[in-house]
């Protein structure tokens, strides 16, 4: 069997939830080689831990599978055309076109998703909108070889989703049994629709501090992915 290779490229300020969530999922596939690398190979902090001993994505000839994860670097990263040429390279070579919350914002960056519907955070769905990606509310969303996971802890979910698509159901069910992954969160929270009234308005107004930036970025992105059309 020819080795299954999944890259995960990361940036400044990735949650990394986001891809350690869905990396522990696919280090249990079977031939599966997953890679997790950055712009020049270089160490990267996220959420207070700092990942090393990355791959330069500039040497990965290709993937099989890339996996974008988001977080509030997603931003700078959409604009670092250095790094969205590779991701672009990646993405355009590969068999599945994947992402974790804000990480398809940096998937329909490429051009690659657009006409696609795709998940993103609750609070960033938005953004997709000016990469003609179609918004989907669903906790894991599959369009043709686009599979992307909502928001944060949703990658775990996509992960298995991923598991069962790339080496069966028998394996993927395995793996979930193996990690135990049973969900019962101690709160109906996870989501605007359930949770309290005034934690849901102040969650939002934490957030809308970094959101009028955050769409001048989508939009910019999304004007320089025209220009090169």
């Amino acid at each position: 069997m020819a080795e299954l290779i999944i890259v995960i490229p990361i940036y400044p300020e990735v949650t990394h939830l986001d891809f350690t969530g869905p990396h522990q999922v696919f280090s249990r596939i079977p031939g599966a080689k997953v890679i997790v690398a950055s712009k020049g190979g270089v160490d990267i902090e996220g959420d207070g831990l700092v990942f090393t001993r990355l791959t330069d994505l500039a040497d990965i000839p290709r993937c099989d599978v890339i996996c974008v994860p988001g977080g509030f670097g997603t931003t700078a990263a959409m604009l670092d055309e250095a790094y969205m040429a590779e991701v672009t390279r990646l993405a355009a070579g590969a068999k599945y076109l994947t992402s974790v919350c804000t990480g398809s914002l940096i998937l329909a960056a490429t051009g690659l998703i657009t006409g696609k519907r795709a998940a993103c955070h609750w609070a960033w769905r938005d953004m997709l909108k000016p990469f003609g990606v179609i918004v989907d509310e669903a906790r894991v969303v599959r369009d043709g070889n686009v599979i992307t996971g909502g928001g944060v802890t949703a990658g775990l979910d996509f992960a298995f989703v991923m598991a069962a698509e790339l080496a069966g159901e028998t394996l993927a069910q395995s793996v979930q049994l193996g990690l135990e992954y049973s969900p019962a969160p101690p709160f109906n929270a996870g989501r605007p629709e359930t949770a309290p009234p005034e934690i849901v308005a102040a969650v939002r107004q934490r957030m809308e501090a970094s959101g009028a930036g955050r769409m001048a970025a989508a939009e910019e992105a999304a004007r320089r992915l025209k220009a090169r059309a």
